[in-house]
C-alpha cells in the first residue's frame, strides 16, 4: 500500500499557518536595521504597504511549498535586481527567517526544506 507523502506545505499547517510565520518575517524583515541600512532596501521596504507585501510573500512560500496557491508578483530578479543586496544582506534575512521559523518551533527537517526554497533564489537577489 503507497502511503501519500504530505507536501511542505501540508506540513507547516496551510496557508493560515504560513500566513502566521511570514506576518512575523516580514515584521522581523522591515525592521531589520542591517537590511535598512541599504538605502534602497529601506526605500523599497517602506514604498508600498506591509499588508501586500505580506501577502504576496505569503502566496509565493505557499506556492513553492506544495499548496494550491499561485505566486503573482514580480519575478525575484525584477524586485530585487536594483536594489544592491550584498551577501552580508542577505546572511541578514536567512538569520532573520531562521530567527521567525524558531519562534515558531517549525521542526528541523521543514526548516531545511524552507531554507532551500528561500536560498534558491538568492542569485536571483544578490547583486554579482
Amino acid at each position: 500500500m503507497n502511503e501519500k507523502v504530505e507536501s511542505l506545505y501540508d506540513r507547516l499547517g496551510g496557508v493560515y499557518a504560513i500566513a502566521t510565520v511570514i506576518d512575523s518575517l516580514i515584521d522581523r524583515v522591515m525592521d531589520d536595521s542591517r537590511l535598512n541600512a541599504n538605502p534602497k532596501v529601506d526605500e523599497a521596504h517602506h514604498r508600498v504597504p506591509a499588508a501586500g507585501f505580506k501577502y504576496l510573500v505569503t502566496e509565493q512560500v505557499c506556492w513553492a511549498s506544495g499548496g494550491p496557491q499561485k505566486y503573482s508578483g514580480k519575478s525575484m530578479y525584477d524586485s530585487h535586481h536594483e536594489l544592491d543586496i550584498t551577501s552580508e544582506e542577505w546572511d541578514a534575512f536567512i538569520d532573520d527567517a531562521v530567527q521567525t521559523f524558531n519562534q515558531f518551533e517549525i521542526p528541523e527537517k521543514e526548516q531545511g526544506e524552507l531554507l532551500a526554497i528561500i536560498e534558491s533564489t538568492r542569485e536571483d537577489i544578490v547583486k554579482k
